[in-house]
């Protein structure tokens, strides 16, 4: 048998990129998944209590993270969704984290998100 403190000692010596591959060769000719002990220890120290409802977000907001390379596109899609005149579009698409629309329903900033993202703008729902 192995002496396991010097295992253990050579395998701290490893590089995270070595760690990474070591588990990888172990999962294949072991036939196993590094990942599956995890999730069933998660599952079994969860309470078994019942799941609280959760209360399902009715309003939200779109918040433009960048406005992209097709910048004038994002503006004009801002004006067609807001009643911004040329300048506070102008703002609202260069300044990282504007809110587009607020406390809008989930079909209209749904659709706000597709138009600017069709135009290039990186958007969020929040």
């Amino acid at each position: 048998m192995a002496d396991l403190d010097k295992l253990v000692e050579e395998l701290s010596k490893l590089s995270v990129l070595e760690a990474s591959q070591l588990v990888k060769k172990l999962e294949e000719s072991w036939g196993v998944s590094a990942a599956a002990p995890v999730a069933m220890t998660a599952a079994a120290s969860a309470p078994s209590a019942a799941p609280e409802p959760v209360e399902e977000k009715t309003e939200f907001d779109v918040v433009i993270k960048d406005a992209g390379p097709k910048k004038i596109e994002v503006i004009k899609t801002i004006r067609q969704l807001t009643n911004l005149g040329l300048k506070e579009a102008k703002d609202v698409a260069e300044t990282t984290g504007s809110k587009v629309l607020e406390a809008v329903s989930k079909e209209a900033a749904t659709d706000a998100k597709a138009k600017l993202e069709a135009a290039g703008a990186v958007v969020e729902m929040v």
